[in-house]
């Protein structure tokens, strides 16, 4: 009976996974693509900051959208590679602690800015307990 259960809660980890993964690529390439196509209007609060900041912006919008077809790479492999999730999650909360470092130096951003922070800090630990959870479903149906 115990044995059974392990593989349940094993199997709603490996489907969370899955699912986490898909909207993480399917969010992250949206969101690159729309920071290419508007600029600093896809930044909520954000004033123009003229041409060399408008253009780091969309370089970044289309490295983030490479992020996000990572994600959907992964998500697609079977079982989702644990590494992967990990190097993926841990590129993450980096830009997660780079939000924290700016509230320290820059100050209070935009409140969507401080929302994003919350919801990457929060993910983070989730993803990374996640990140085994197919290749653990996986060899114990062998």
């Amino acid at each position: 009976m115990c044995v059974y259960w392990m593989g349940v809660a094993d199997m709603t980890r490996a489907k969370t996974l899955r699912g986490l993964a898909l909207a993480m690529g399917y969010a992250c390439v949206a969101i690159g693509l729309l920071h290419v196509l508007l600029g600093n209007a896809a930044i909520p609060g954000a004033a123009s900051a003229g041409p060399t900041v408008d253009s780091l912006g969309r370089f970044f919008g289309a490295i983030f959208a490479g992020y996000g077809l990572a994600w959907l790479w992964a998500a697609r492999r079977s079982p989702i590679p644990a590494a992967a999730v990990r190097g993926l999650t841990a590129v993450f909360l980096l830009g997660a602690l780079g939000r924290l470092l700016s509230l320290a130096v820059e100050g209070r951003p935009h409140w969507f800015q401080l929302a994003l922070a919350a919801l990457e800090l929060a993910l983070s630990p989730l993803l990374f307990w996640l990140a085994d959870a197919e290749e653990r479903a996986e060899g114990e149906t062998v």
